[in-house]
């Protein structure tokens, strides 16, 4: 059954990964034809959650006794992790910036861009404060939450920002897009910028403004092997997954657009 860990779990996830792949004997073992499970890594964007626990099922399925791991976080949190040893086989970002560091540090194979995402506002239903425009955000009267700037949201958020010539001065900074939203799901913010497949996925959680300058920072998002990965079969299988027509139509059912 597919585990899903906590960004803060690392030792734990240490533990597990270390454990699922001494169990497997290698890659050679995928099938589980041994009767042991080989253990799959994958370090995910938050923003990825729901579409990638649908690509976890599908590859399970087609893969008899492997197990997904999936960790959702900040993308910098996980780039953190992987420079710092943390077990992982498959990395995925929101940005291109945090995987470059991974690339420059010879810790990723060679990224491929599977899908884009853009910003929207989030805010309570009912639209409480009245948001209707990006510039409404810099009342002060509005609380604002965001990503941290090292965030890739955050990033896309001072860059929408810049384009429209607006100082923005958020009641907090988050280091995740799910952060972010559950302060505006939980009513402790007026509004949030989040990516328009957060909206999405929240439902009825909350409402979604759109904005023109939305289109001034588009992220791209790249997916590539941990260098290091002792299931590299496994993990190219998975990248190649999240590229196929299957994958991008997943994808597409969350929400994100093409690369």
């Amino acid at each position: 059954m597919r585990k899903h860990i906590a960004a803060a779990g690392v030792a734990a996830l240490a533990v597990t990964a270390l454990a699922g792949c001494s169990t497997s004997g290698g890659d050679d073992e995928a099938a589980g034809t041994d009767g042991g499970t080989t253990t799959l890594t994958v370090f995910a964007a938050a923003s990825l959650k729901g579409s990638f626990e649908d690509l976890a099922q599908q590859f399970e399925a087609a893969h008899d006794g492997v197990d997904v791991q999936l960790s959702f976080a900040g993308s910098s949190d996980l780039v953190a992790q992987i420079q710092q040893g943390a077990p992982a086989d498959v990395f995925a970002s929101a940005d291109t910036a945090n995987m470059d560091k991974l690339t420059a540090d010879d810790l990723v194979g060679e990224p491929q861009d599977f899908a884009t995402n853009t910003l929207e506002i989030a805010v309570p239903p009912g639209n409480p404060a009245g948001v209707e425009t990006l510039q409404d955000l810099a009342d002060p009267d509005v609380a604002l939450v965001t990503c941290a700037p090292e965030v890739p949201c955050g990033a896309a958020s001072a860059k929408v920002a810049d384009a429209a010539g607006l100082d923005l001065k958020p009641v907090s900074e988050e280091q995740s897009v799910t952060d972010v939203l559950g302060k505006v799901i939980a009513g402790e913010a007026d509004a949030g910028l989040v990516y328009v497949t957060d909206v999405a996925a929240a439902g009825d959680d909350v409402e979604g403004v759109e904005f023109p300058e939305s289109s001034e920072a588009v992220n791209t998002y790249p997916i590539a092997p941990v260098a290091d990965t002792e299931q590299a079969d496994l993990a190219q299988q998975f990248v190649d997954l999240v590229l196929s027509d299957d994958g991008q139509q997943t994808l597409a059912g969350f929400g994100f657009a093409a690369p």
